[in-house]
């Protein structure tokens, strides 16, 4: 999970020991390369435990279970379990369920834009919107901090739309200081071979690049809010400038030793150890 801090009143990195499994049994499951079944929403995976762990933890990848593995709660589950329900679990006091797991819903997004606002906030924006951007952080983290019947009415789409518009211009600005690359926000480029486009300082804000070959690819300040590299190919790739670069989308791609991170973000343990051996050209073999 996400090991990166957060402001005071919000914890953004994941505490499974402290929540009560609610990514496992909130959300719904489809079959598919993430899933190796259906879950309904509200419903327990069988794989959870009773001490709301999970029992081939371990072995998720192996066992068809990889989009567990780069799920990320952002803090929200142990806020949720600890704070807003006061350490009452749905097991226990199975009347709190249904609430439970609907508050889990509104604050995984306020936890993931205390997330962005705090790495936006990083990005030392110019004056005319660090004051913005600490204004909504403070916002949503007030809002973070409301009741079950306050987080439920929330109009959570509303604020991250707000919210986005001010990621978006800093984003912008970040990508501008060395000359902006490419505008590709919500491009599909699934299976795409990218290693011979220029996506340094590239707008890839909610591109899907799942499957896509970005072996040895510069993405120095190119914005990937959002972006989907699920199976992405980033052997050799520069992510170490990326903006808004999550852990749960480096665990979601495939990289190896060459590949280089920010410095908050170690490497996945599932990628592969050694680099490829450089391919030897065509010109320098002998027959």
């Amino acid at each position: 999970m996400s090991e990166e801090g957060g402001p005071a009143g919000g914890e953004l990195r994941a505490d499974c020991a402290r929540c009560f499994g609610l990514c496992c049994v909130a959300p719904a499951f489809a079959a598919s390369a993430d899933f190796a079944l259906d879950k309904p929403a509200g419903q327990p995976c069988r794989n959870l435990g009773a001490d709301f762990g999970c029992t081939i933890h371990a072995e998720l990848r192996e066992r068809g279970f990889p989009g567990c593995t780069v799920f990320d709660c952002f803090g929200a589950g142990q806020r949720v379990a600890q704070v807003t329900f006061g350490g009452r679990d749905w097991r226990g006091e199975p009347q709190h369920a249904r609430r439970m797991f609907d508050v889990f819903a509104v604050m995984r997004p306020l936890h993931e834009l205390l997330w962005y606002l705090t790495e936006a906030l990083g990005l030392r924006p110019p004056v005319e919107l660090r004051g913005p951007l600490a204004a909504a952080l403070a916002e949503t983290e007030r809002l973070a901090g409301g009741d079950p019947e306050t987080l439920l009415a929330l109009d959570v789409d509303a604020h991250r739309a707000t919210v986005n518009e001010l990621l978006s211009r800093t984003a912008d600005l970040a990508r501008a200081r060395g000359g902006a690359g490419a505008d590709l926000r919500g491009a599909t480029l699934v299976g795409r071979d990218l290693r011979r486009t220029t996506l340094r300082g590239a707008n890839l804000r909610g591109a899907l690049l799942v499957g896509a070959d970005l072996r040895g690819v510069d993405l120095a300040r190119a914005d990937l809010t959002g972006a989907d590299l699920r199976g992405a190919d980033v052997r050799g790739a520069d992510l170490s400038g990326a903006l808004f670069l999550h852990r749960s989308q480096v665990d979601a791609a495939r990289g190896d030793l060459r590949t280089r991170l920010p410095g908050r973000i170690s490497r996945p343990a599932h990628w592969s150890q050694l680099p490829l051996a450089p391919r030897a050209s065509r010109r320098g073999r002998r027959r």
